[in-house]
């Protein structure tokens, strides 16, 4: 996943900053965003940087980014993949590319959760035999897919 990463990454949903620092001690430009400050960090002393900050709201390098990152079932955030993919459109520089993790499966579901005592929040799982529609939805083209044990990975191209 991370070798598609050749220039600067945006992790979104960067959580404790181990891609986000991987990138950095590679020498790839990155930035982990996420909405618990905790997340950021944690992924700060891993030495990589980080902003507490919502994927739907304004993010440093907006439309510049070589790669954006949708790692551990990121592409669930907000509930709705398409809504996701195309903010992460805006992120990306022209000939960006989005590497996502997706699920197992043909089907995208979507419900409300929680995590501890946090409040109810949407959220959205996404079936690798479901990728395809979401991703034509959202103006992306599927470049490329590939399994790692019981792990699905796909990188989306924008489509002209």
């Amino acid at each position: 996943m991370l070798a598609r990463c050749t220039g600067p990454t945006l992790d979104i949903g960067c959580g404790p900053g181990r891609l986000t620092s991987e990138l950095t001690a590679r020498g790839i430009s990155s930035l982990g965003i996420d909405i618990s400050g905790t997340a950021v960090r944690l992924t700060r002393l891993r030495g990589g940087a980080a902003l507490k900050r919502d994927v739907f709201d304004r993010v440093p390098g907006e439309g510049r980014w070589a790669h954006a990152l949708l790692a551990d079932g990121n592409i669930g955030i907000g509930g709705d993949p398409v809504a996701l993919l195309r903010r992460v459109r805006e992120l990306i520089a022209p000939g960006g590319r989005v590497v996502i993790e997706v699920e197992p499966g043909h089907e995208l579901r979507r419900r409300r959760v929680r995590v501890g005592g946090s409040s109810w929040f949407p959220w959205a799982w996404l079936g690798v035999g479901a990728l395809a529609g979401i991703a034509q939805a959202a103006s992306f083209h599927v470049a490329w897919t590939g399994v790692h044990g019981r792990r699905h990975f796909a990188e989306l191209t924008a489509r002209n």
